[in-house]
């Protein structure tokens, strides 16, 4: 490719602020895979976050980008699988995408199209435009991608603050995860943490059923296992806290002795699991797991744990939720879906439509 800037470029990065800061302008944070795409002529690549190409797992996006893509053009933005008959960002299906199978890959793309939603326009022709303040890239964008259709977008962009903060409200009912600050002024800063996110933040009282070892010994707990009854009273895995220091991982490991248990009875056993339960033991034998040992030893449902996270995807804690507090006034089987905060319904095409 005969571009002003190459392939590979690491994107720029957002460093999490607990408030929006006013004087920025605003984007919905979209939950995809961050990319790169250059386009020179009838070549494309679609770069990603650790550099590597995500060009033959996304077949389509290579076509919108021929059909939308200014003729030579470097853009920075979000691949992701809109799934509007939901009203939700799909990630878990994004995930299956990147398949080593050419026929898999093929048979995704019909079945969960991805899309690319545009945030930030770094190079058009021979014009390296990384230098130039946000604001202008931002005006040079939506210049570029006017007549530019679905499944390619250009993310909604607002310098009122009060727009962003109903954004942030909103938003989320469409499966979006917070807000994107960045300086009218800044250039494009390559792996660098110059632009804001503010994220959503909450918390929920989860049983503790289950727990892996650290990599580094086995009197060590490397994760706790969390889960929390539905409306037939059955315990869902809904994700994981690891984040603590090397002492506490030893003094959780023997605090959690007196709970261990075998699977006979458990919530979390084979048979749970092959009756398509959610249960940790998915991901044992998933090709995502890269031959780590993902087994668990389980524990009586006995203990409950308050956490913080950011949303849900479905029934799960979309990220690794945070260690909060004990909570020995709780009882395991009030630990239920209920008392999780839902986010007000917003149409997620109207997100995705709207600059």
């Amino acid at each position: 490719m005969q571009l002003p800037i190459h392939h590979p470029v690491k994107p720029m990065l957002a460093k999490p602020v607990a408030e929006i800061p006013p004087g920025q302008i605003y984007e919905p944070k979209w939950d995809g895979f961050r990319s790169i795409i250059f386009r020179d002529g009838d070549e494309v690549e679609i770069g990603s976050r650790n550099e590597k190409p995500m060009t033959r797992y996304f077949p389509e996006v290579v076509q919108a980008v021929l059909a939308n893509f200014p003729e030579r053009a470097v853009i920075d933005g979000e691949v992701i699988v809109a799934d509007t008959e939901r009203n939700t960002l799909d990630f878990e299906a994004l995930q299956q995408r990147i398949h080593p199978a050419a026929s898999r890959v093929k048979l995704l793309s019909e079945q969960t199209p991805a899309g690319f939603v545009a945030f930030d326009l770094l190079a058009l022709g021979d014009e390296d435009l990384t230098e130039l303040p946000f604001e202008q890239r931002r005006e040079r964008l939506e210049q570029a991608l006017a007549q530019a259709r679905p499944p390619v977008y250009v993310t909604p962009a607002t310098g009122d603050l009060t727009t962003a903060q109903r954004w942030f409200d909103e938003f989320e009912g469409a499966g979006l995860d917070g807000l994107i600050a960045k300086g009218r002024d800044l250039t494009y800063q390559p792996d660098k943490r110059v632009m804001f996110k503010i994220k959503h933040k909450r918390t929920a009282d989860c049983v503790v059923a289950g727990y892996r070892l650290h990599k580094s010994g086995d009197n060590r707990i490397g994760s706790l296992l969390l889960g929390l009854y539905d409306e037939r009273d059955v315990l869902v895995s809904v994700g994981v806290i690891g984040s603590f220091p090397m002492k506490v991982r030893e003094e959780l490991f023997e605090e959690m002795q007196p709970l261990v248990t075998d699977f006979e009875g458990h919530p979390w056993n084979w048979a749970a699991h092959q009756q398509g339960e959610r249960t940790p033991r998915k991901n044992e034998v998933s090709r995502w797991n890269n031959g780590k040992d993902l087994s668990f030893i389980p524990l009586r449902p006995e203990r409950v744990v308050e956490v913080r996270y950011d949303y849900m995807e479905g029934l799960r804690f979309r990220h690794t939720a945070q260690f909060e507090r004990w909570r020995p006034d709780r009882e395991p089987r009030t630990c239920t879906y209920e008392q999780l905060e839902r986010p007000v319904r917003f149409d997620l095409a109207e997100v995705l439509t709207s600059r």
